[in-house]
């Protein structure tokens, strides 16, 4: 009887224990008291308002009722993760560009997270430091620099006469004459970034598996939100989204390894071929780079696959993305697609066969403004990669914590109708002289008014690239064919979540080739 006792006292006691731990859980502790304003919670599982509203409508519902409710910056709880959303453009710029160095940092990574950025040893998710530096380092002075990006030009006008062939040949095929232009801009763009990476031309097949695998592998990525709530559980529960991860990254590494072993024979080799290889890659910048913080050793083959998929992910989907999005405003807007034309007309005329050259394309000032303008209305991405504090950090009399995660909303900051007239409507002249995005910074710099490429120290050090790509191939695609609604049809300009914001009904479109001598 004692001993039932005993234990009957323990057990109690064990019961009252638990209660007024879970009591002091649910009290907010002093830190939490400090955060940016938000929704109720309860740990562990984060927000109430998930019993409410799906996850897939959390940025719908963000946008439109929390920031309205607290104010310009509010604390989400996504499972037991603090997020905290920056919506004002003031407040993103004197976090990202006046208080740079304490917002350049990255959320702590889940184990996803880590497996597709070979732990951290990448330019997206790397932890902001030496390792972080030397990559964007090379990939700026390597491969993005503009005396390296010339020396694809060869490259850019393969890739285009082969987006035209397809695009006739579609036209030719169709019953209406229409295309469905999203795929033939993906691949293009792939085409062209595989050509940067690797250095030499593939066919058609072995692009396409490469394709394939990136596509497959960044597609699943969206089943592994469930590892952000309870990952030690989650790991366990789903553990079968977790292998077929993990296959889906090796099946990348076997095309990729082989591309990466023949150039670094190519390196060691020191042969002067002459087989249409360029000089230079990005892979041929990797090898040689070493990590001394990590006793000077050379990036594993592991590394530089990432590096690598980093490389198309960060240059495929947001370039065509964002080239559907402002083909679709100039079959919409026939008008502002007469105003390029016109421009391509000053400069080559209107029945020559030639293509817009780069050096051309400093002359189409419309051009430019069209470009920037498609960019503002249609963000490939509504937030930009997580931002996290290097420690933590009074701001605006808040506390934010070294392990939050700190989002920054792009379309709120491009629609700010404090910075611009009319910013749902698709007007280009903004851009020209007089309107209100008469020299607009792009990198935020100085004011941000627009901000589709991030900015800071982690904006998209591709910029220039994308600026250059999506410039090049809208002109050469308006100088080719007229671009025109299908009979009966009309472009819907409806958004939904991809890995980029996409077109919710991807353009159909009628081409009419443009006359020629």
């Amino acid at each position: 009887m004692d001993t039932f006792l005993i234990l009957l006292s323990l057990a109690g006691s064990a019961a009252l224990y638990l209660l007024l731990r879970l009591l002091l859980l649910l009290l907010p502790s002093r830190s939490d008291r400090e955060l940016p304003p938000g929704p109720p919670s309860i740990p562990i599982l984060g927000n109430l308002l998930w019993l409410r509203r799906p996850v897939s409508n959390f940025e719908h519902y963000l946008l439109k009722e929390l920031h309205s409710q607290y104010g310009p910056i509010i604390t989400v709880r996504i499972g037991s993760r603090r997020s905290i959303f920056i919506s004002d453009r003031s407040l993103a710029h004197k976090a990202l560009v006046q208080l740079g160095a304490a917002f350049a940092d990255r959320p702590p990574p889940l184990p996803a997270s880590r497996l597709l950025s070979s732990n951290q040893h990448n330019i997206t998710a790397g932890s902001y430091g030496p390792m972080w530096r030397l990559f964007r380092r090379n990939l700026a002075s390597e491969i993005l620099h503009p005396s390296k990006v010339r020396l694809f030009s060869p490259g850019r006008e393969w890739v285009l006469d082969a987006l035209f062939r397809d695009l006739k040949s579609q036209s030719l095929e169709s019953p209406d004459a229409a295309v469905t232009a999203i795929e033939s801009f993906q691949f293009a763009m792939f085409c062209l970034l595989v050509l940067m990476c690797f250095g030499e031309k593939l066919d058609e097949k072995k692009i396409r598996e490469i394709e394939t695998a990136q596509r497959e592998y960044l597609q699943y990525f969206s089943k592994l939100g469930v590892f952000a709530f309870l990952p030690s559980v989650s790991m366990y529960v789903f553990r079968s989204r977790w292998k077929t991860m993990v296959r889906l990254r090796q099946r990348q590494a076997d095309l990729f390894v082989p591309l990466i072993r023949i150039r670094k024979a190519h390196k060691e080799n020191k042969r002067e071929e002459k087989d249409e290889r360029f000089v230079h890659s990005y892979v041929d910048s990797l090898l040689d780079l070493t990590l001394e913080e990590e006793g000077g050793r050379a990036l594993t083959e592991d590394e530089i696959v990432t590096l690598c998929s980093e490389f198309f992910t960060g240059g495929t989907d947001t370039t065509a993305t964002a080239l559907q999005w402002i083909m679709a405003e100039l079959v919409k807007n026939q008008g502002a697609q007469e105003k390029v034309f016109e421009d391509i007309e000053t400069l080559v005329g209107k029945n020559k066969a030639e293509k817009i050259l780069e050096e051309d394309l400093q002359r189409m000032p419309y051009l430019k403004a069209v470009i920037k303008e498609g960019l503002r209305r249609h963000p490939p991405a509504h937030i930009v990669i997580p931002h996290s504090v290097t420690a933590d950090i009074e701001f605006e009399g808040y506390l934010i914590p070294r392990n939050a995660t700190v989002n920054f909303l792009v379309t709120e900051m491009n629609w700010d109708e404090r910075a611009w007239e009319e910013p749902k409507k698709f007007k280009p002249e903004r851009f020209m002289t007089g309107g209100d995005g008469e020299g607009v910074d792009m990198t935020g710099s100085r004011e941000i008014k627009m901000m589709p490429f991030g900015v800071g120290r982690r904006i998209c050090p591709g910029l220039g690239l994308a600026m250059l790509h999506l410039e090049y191939f809208v002109a050469n695609l308006v100088k080719e064919f007229k671009w025109e609604t299908v009979a009966g049809e009309e472009v819907d300009l409806s958004e939904k979540p991809e890995f980029t914001l996409v077109m919710k009904n991807p353009l159909r479109a009628q081409l009419t080739p443009r006359m020629k001598a």
